[in-house]
């Protein structure tokens, strides 16, 4: 039985250009609701609990939560149509702002499941609507210009959160948070994106268990798993690590939004560059390139051992290197999944946040008890550079 069915007069989906501009400006609100809190929760969680140990522990139950939450999306559209999944996912976010807001110790981790709970289910409702109304031939031009919107989100509302956390405490920049949850929720009903008959939920849900051989059986969608979840487990460590990084070593606590900050802004800037890069050289040869120059900087952050501040720069090295696959990230995906098979694939796709979210920190505690952690940043290296291997198997001109 599905709640919140909506009316029988269901608005048409938006012209391709308007249905692009549309779902770029979303994705820009919903980035800088979701930016202000995972800028400023690391270093409420390290105040709180007093270790970089503990802080993983916590991302990682809570990471291992909002899997289990990603992988029965298909249920959830079962329930009630796309429009309020979109708005129970930006409800949760609301919610863990408020959980933030009022909880230390262990309840920390229940407002990182819902953090991350939102971020995955927003994720597939996002990738679902873009499936619904962008053209393949047009995925790599709007995918470039949604991430430069979602880019100016981040680069503001990181720096900004940190900001008024160290000014007004932590009131503040999470109740910001939840008024832009407000503002996402508005202007997604507003704009009134339709559905189509490939994406009705059917009447009896999808089966995680056996979503997941399914998707894994297929080649390309194999290697697209790979690149997005080495590319995301890079990204989960250095909302969780950098910030931290930043306060060891010895830097004011302002420069830790800064830096989130400022690897936001990459985004924006190398956006169009790689977009046209893509265009002449093929996505493939994007993502390769990416990988290289993220693990070349790994090695040298391992390299420079405990925290200094010139590893500030290494950490935007790094960045640059993974926003540059950022832009393409989802192409492969995109442009091999069969039709019929979007719902259940993107399910089990856009796992790849919380298989990163869980295991970085898994990694890092692990890391931990045995060697440095500056060994942390080899492993990570390591992958890139496996990532950047298997991309090589992608179609030529994906």
């Amino acid at each position: 039985m599905r709640l919140f069915t909506p009316p029988r007069e269901v608005p048409q989906p938006l012209e391709a250009s308007d249905a692009g501009n549309a779902i770029a400006c979303l994705s820009g609100l919903e980035g800088l609701a979701r930016s202000i809190p995972t800028a400023v929760v690391p270093l409420i969680a390290l105040d709180a609990l007093g270790s970089k140990e503990t802080v993983s522990y916590v991302y990682f139950w809570g990471s291992a939560v909002a899997l289990v939450a990603t992988l029965n999306v298909g249920r959830l559209e079962n329930l009630m149509a796309r429009r309020w999944v979109v708005t129970a996912s930006m409800a949760l976010l609301a919610a863990s702002s408020i959980v933030f807001t009022l909880a230390d110790g262990p309840l920390f981790a229940l407002g990182v499941a819902m953090l991350a709970t939102h971020a995955a289910i927003f994720s597939v409702s996002l990738s679902l609507y873009i499936l619904d109304n962008i053209e393949r031939r047009h995925l790599t031009f709007n995918e470039s210009r949604r991430m430069v919107r979602n880019g100016w989100a981040w680069a503001i509302g990181p720096i900004l959160g940190v900001w008024l956390w160290t000014k007004y405490g932590r009131a503040v920049p999470l109740g910001l948070s939840a008024g832009f949850c407000g503002l996402t929720v508005w202007y997604f009903w507003v704009m009134r994106l339709g559905p189509t008959p490939t994406f009705t939920p059917r009447s009896t849900a999808p089966s995680p268990l056996q979503n997941i051989p399914r998707y894994f059986r297929q080649h390309y969608l194999r290697i697209a798993y790979v690149v997005t979840f080495s590319r995301g487990l890079f990204w989960a460590s250095l909302f969780i690590y950098a910030p931290l990084y930043v306060v060891e070593a010895g830097l004011p606590t302002w420069m830790a939004g800064a830096l989130l900050s400022a690897v936001a802004t990459l985004l924006v800037v190398l956006s169009p560059i790689v977009h046209r890069a893509a265009a002449h050289f093929g996505a493939r040869s994007v993502i390769i390139s990416g990988f290289c120059s993220l693990g070349t900087s790994l090695i040298v952050l391992a390299a420079i051992g405990d925290p200094r501040p010139v590893g500030i720069a290494v950490w935007i090295w790094a960045a640059a290197g993974a926003s540059v696959i950022d832009v393409v990230n989802n192409v492969p995906f995109m442009r091999t999944v069969r039709p019929r098979q979007r719902v259940e694939m993107t399910t089990v796709f856009s796992t790849w946040r919380e298989t990163s979210s869980l295991l970085a920190p898994a990694i890092a505690a692990a890391t931990l008890v045995v060697a440095p952690f500056w060994t942390f940043y080899l492993l990570l290296a390591g992958l890139a550079f496996a990532a950047a291997a298997t991309a090589t198997h992608l179609p030529r001109r994906i």
